[in-house]
């Protein structure tokens, strides 16, 4: 089985950037649709964001949405999540998250996953 290790998180300023990194190890990185989920304290997880096996399609929750881009490397076997614009309510935990045939549209739905990560801990200061 697979083992996704996330990196980059950390403490940033409302309005910064951070870019978030999955390596994958253990399995074909390219067979997978990668995605990221995230859990603030006290909170239900929430999906935010999928790419497909090539990297050819993508998918956002809305709210972030035109601030955050998922993309991959397969060459690295790793997917990333840039995310601009931070605001204070984007502080979580972030997990990425590995399905064989799940597609990006459908990666909300985090029932069945093939593989978690440990998560990477963002803290926007207001």
């Amino acid at each position: 089985q697979a083992q996704l290790v996330e990196s980059g998180g950390g403490l940033v300023q409302a309005g910064g950037s951070l870019r978030l990194s999955c390596v994958v190890s253990g399995g074909t990185f390219r067979n997978y649709v990668m995605g990221w989920f995230r859990q603030a304290p006290g909170k239900e997880r929430e999906y935010v964001a999928a790419i497909s096996w090539g990297g050819g399609t993508t998918h956002y929750a809305d709210s972030v949405k035109g601030r955050f881009t998922i993309s991959r490397d397969n060459a690295k076997n790793t997917v990333y999540l840039q995310m601009n614009s931070l605001k204070s309510e984007d502080t979580a935990v972030y997990y990425c998250a590995a399905h064989r045939t799940k597609r990006p549209e459908y990666f909300s739905d985090a029932d069945g996953m093939d593989c978690w990560g440990k998560g990477t801990l963002v803290t926007v200061s207001p």
